[in-house]
């Protein structure tokens, strides 16, 4: 079973000015395929091959470092896609609330996923996370994910890549965070919240 490049879940122009659609067209179209495409190549035939792209993940963890990295980042682009919206969503009772007790308010919560955004070394990710019931902002490097950890719901997540922004926002990372953060999906961690288990990459 061979994995498919998910549709982004808007047009290509449905995030700007945060993010252009000559952005959209390379994330996804180049970068986000190079790494469905190497993934499938690498499981073809073999025991993975039928196996959830979780599944892929968990698997090359620690093992094999090219199939580990291309999965990883495969479900990572999937879930940034939806991380975001073209218009403003809004938090569940729940989570509006479990972010007023962990970071005083939404606006709260935006400046410190900026903050820790801006600070992280080099390229990867930052998540909001629910870790032992309560909200936290977690950090990956490189092509490192939180799709197979047990311990740890994603929510929602914002890719630090250059390739993410630079198109947009040359080397200004702080100003890539500060747009995108008009664009962040409250219903979909909403979402992710209610349900309890990890998102599932569509197969």
């Amino acid at each position: 079973m061979a994995f498919a490049l998910i549709d982004l879940p808007y047009d290509d122009t449905a995030l700007e000015p945060a993010v252009s659609a000559k952005t959209l067209s390379f994330h996804h179209g180049k970068h986000h395929k190079a790494y469905i495409d190497k993934t499938n190549a690498a499981i073809e035939g073999g025991e993975l091959a039928d196996k959830s792209l979780e599944e892929v993940i968990a698997a090359a963890r620690g093992s094999n470092a090219g199939l580990f990295n291309n999965s990883a980042q495969s479900w990572n682009h999937g879930f940034y896609w939806h991380s975001m919206a073209p218009e403003e969503t809004n938090a569940s009772g729940e989570l509006k609330s479990m972010i007023d007790e962990a970071f005083g308010s939404i606006d709260g919560l935006k400046e410190k996923l900026a903050e820790r955004g801006a600070g992280h070394f080099a390229s990867g990710w930052v998540w909001l996370a629910v870790k032992d019931g309560k909200l936290t902002i977690e950090e990956t490097h490189d092509g490192d994910t939180l799709a197979d950890q047990a311990d740890v719901n994603p929510l929602l997540v914002i890719d630090l890549w250059e390739h993410a922004y630079y198109l947009d926002h040359q080397n200004a990372r702080p100003a890539y965070l500060e747009a995108v953060s008009s664009k962040l999906n409250w219903s979909f961690a909403s979402e992710n919240l209610a349900r309890g288990t990890t998102w599932q990459y569509p197969n």
